[in-house]
């Protein structure tokens, strides 16, 4: 059986990440809670006390301390899988298998809660509901979660990476072009590339990654959220 090339590339993301946490927790773990945090705690604080907020304001603030380890998680993972391909590695982001398992472990722990708060009865009957016909839209509805968000991540990183591999080939004809009305012939080096792509490489990678980190992980927090009951947030 053929294994994804991919497949060495999610390996060596998820451990150097995993090293890297277990890292920033050590130093976390090390410092003094009452000194003021000093270098690269600075920004890693900052960056779990907003998320560690937003997460509170859709689940509440008990089971903000629940869910804000997988949603800082699935928030750097996917983050950096969007915007690896600046480096020249495919991003793990753009194969689908990636996304839908992503998708899956979401969906999961939306269930989850939903059995914790509404009970595994009311879960069941929601799929009558409000008519027993509509058994069928509701099952739907409830797998199509799934569906949505790993396609959602998966197509606009993979379209960003199509787009990227035109411009670097158009960028390798124009400088073919321009070399050639120098005299040049054949192939030569692409030296329009450096100036063209830098600017999309912006937009395409790093913007359109944060965005739908963003979305991924706001969707998450709000599927979560709408199965905590409003007395308990």
């Amino acid at each position: 059986m053929k294994v994804q090339a991919d497949i060495f590339i999610i390996i060596f993301l998820t451990i150097l990440l995993g090293g890297i946490m277990i890292f920033l927790t050590g130093k976390i773990n090390k410092a003094e809670p009452l000194e003021k945090p000093k270098g690269i705690l600075v920004p890693v604080l900052i960056g779990i006390e907003k998320l560690h907020h937003d997460v509170a304001q859709n689940v509440g603030e008990k089971n903000a301390q629940i869910f804000t380890p997988y949603i800082l998680t699935i928030s750097v993972y996917i983050f950096i899988s969007n915007i690896i391909s600046l480096f020249g590695i495919s991003s793990p982001t753009a194969n689908w298998s990636v996304t839908l398992t992503l998708a899956i472990i979401t969906w999961t722990i939306t269930q989850i809660a939903s059995f914790k708060y509404s009970g595994v009865k009311n879960w069941f009957h929601s799929f009558l509901e409000p008519i027993p016909i509509l058994l069928p839209i509701n099952i739907l509805g409830k797998f199509s979660s799934i569906i949505s968000m790993s396609l959602r991540l998966f197509g606009n990183i993979l379209c960003g990476s199509i787009i990227m591999s035109l411009v670097y080939a158009g960028a390798q004809g124009l400088s073919n072009l321009l070399a050639g009305l120098l005299g040049a012939s054949g192939s030569v080096f692409n030296f329009m590339a450096p100036i063209i792509a830098p600017v999309l490489h912006a937009y395409f990678d790093v913007f359109a990654g944060f965005i739908q980190t963003l979305v991924f992980v706001t969707l998450t927090m709000v599927f979560v959220g709408v199965e905590v009951p409003d007395e308990l947030k």
